[in-house]
């Protein structure tokens, strides 16, 4: 079984930045991915970005490319969402996701494991 713990999240005015962080309570062996989810009210939860723990390719969806950026800390098990320049469309609660997988996948249902989510609020 796997924890992961999230933090983080908060409000902030548009433009302004927040950095998320998940931390997985078992080692993080090289065929693990961690995605970032997030899931706006009325909404289906969707990917936003991801990280393959092997050879940390990154991926990220469309809309927040050049805003968010992933790192890692594997010492601490911990994977960084850094968010900058955010709009009020990126409120949502943010999910972190794991899953014992060579393939970042931007489908909630291929992963295994969840965080308890945090709440992001970016007030315009």
């Amino acid at each position: 079984q796997v924890q992961l713990v999230e933090s983080g999240g908060g409000l902030v005015q548009a433009g302004g930045s927040l950095r998320l962080s998940c931390a997985a309570s078992s080692s993080t062996f090289m065929s693990i991915v961690m995605s970032w989810f997030r899931q706006a009210p009325g909404k289906e939860r969707e990917f936003v970005a991801g990280i393959r723990w092997s050879d940390f390719r990154t991926y990220y969806e469309d809309s927040v490319k050049g805003r968010f950026t992933l790192s890692r800390d594997i010492a601490k098990n911990t994977v960084y969402l850094q968010m900058n320049s955010l709009k009020p469309e990126d409120t949502a609660v943010y999910y972190c996701a794991y899953d014992r997988s060579r393939v970042v996948s931007a489908a909630a249902g291929a992963y295994a494991y969840w965080g308890q989510g945090t709440q992001v609020t970016v007030s315009s």
